[in-house]
């Protein structure tokens, strides 16, 4: 589902010049809906809002990840989609997983084994067919690509945070932070831009159709993730999820041509045994 979220992600800021104004705009009107779904859910439910600190990590979680999708989506936008992906994924995984294991302990022999193959086969999977991701060029992008990272990992933990309260309502609160920063970040950009050029990126049919996909995808992979840690110990569900590149690299070969390299295909067969290890 991530996968598939971040590639339409990627695909509707591309459609609109891959500037931050297109990506902010993919971004709200993405997670407007969701939040919108996720209200009616939660109110069909009768669920009851979090407060406290429950509500805060959900807040937090919607502040990193709304931050860092931004960063994500002009990544993928600019450069080569499977090396941002996997470069992000990479620092997404690593940053639960250490928090983890410092608080709970190992998870045991077959799951770290796993867990150092799934760092082999992100990183494999991070091959470019076309560019070398420390190349002038493709810096910039590769920076967009850490700290989108960074800001997952982030996530990650704020949303583990968050669980106690069910599955719903922590992405809605995520929702509610990642909205308003993201809307204060398109707000900063047009007082400091003027209107000319903060208009720049407008959402055509074709990118909302793709933001609109996003919203069912990165939503459905949200509430998966949030139902996982609650099963589970939250460096096992952060590692096995931050195996989506895989996914959007499939996608970019099905839609753009973009066919993974003999590395990459490696990667993929890594992260195959990487989760058959942490599951076992």
């Amino acid at each position: 589902m991530w996968g598939g979220g971040d590639f339409s992600g990627g695909m509707g800021v591309k459609r609109v010049g891959g500037s931050l104004g297109a990506a902010l705009r993919v971004v709200l009107l993405s997670h407007a809906t969701s939040f919108v779904v996720l209200l009616t859910l939660a109110e069909l439910r009768g669920d009851t809002m979090p407060q406290g600190k429950l509500l805060a990590w959900g807040i937090v979680a919607g502040v990193a990840g709304g931050g860092a999708l931004t960063a994500f989506y002009i990544a993928l936008s600019r450069g080569a989609m499977g090396a941002s992906a996997a470069v992000s994924g990479l620092l997404a995984a690593a940053i639960p997983a250490a928090l983890t294991v410092w608080q709970q302990g190992s998870p045991g022999i077959n799951p770290l084994l796993g867990f150092a193959i799934a760092a082999l086969a992100i990183w494999m999977i991070a091959a470019s067919p076309t560019a070398s991701p420390n190349s002038g060029s493709n810096r910039p992008t590769m920076v967009l690509a850490m700290l989108a990272g960074l800001g997952f990992g982030l996530y990650f933990v704020a949303l583990k945070m968050a669980s106690p309260v069910g599955v719903i309502w922590p992405m809605a609160s995520a929702r509610i932070g990642s909205l308003s920063f993201c809307s204060l970040m398109f707000l900063t950009m047009y007082l400091r831009s003027g209107k000319a050029d903060s208009m720049r990126g407008r959402l055509n049919r074709t990118a909302v159709g793709w933001a609109l996909a996003t919203a069912l995808l990165d939503t459905s992979g949200n509430l998966l993730f949030v139902a996982a840690t609650r099963a589970g110990r939250l460096d096992v569900a952060s590692v096995l999820a931050s195996l989506y590149p895989a996914t959007t690299i499939l996608l970019a070969a099905l839609a753009l041509g973009e066919w993974p390299t003999r590395r990459q295909a490696l990667g993929m067969v890594a992260a195959a045994a990487a989760v058959a290890l942490i599951a076992s």
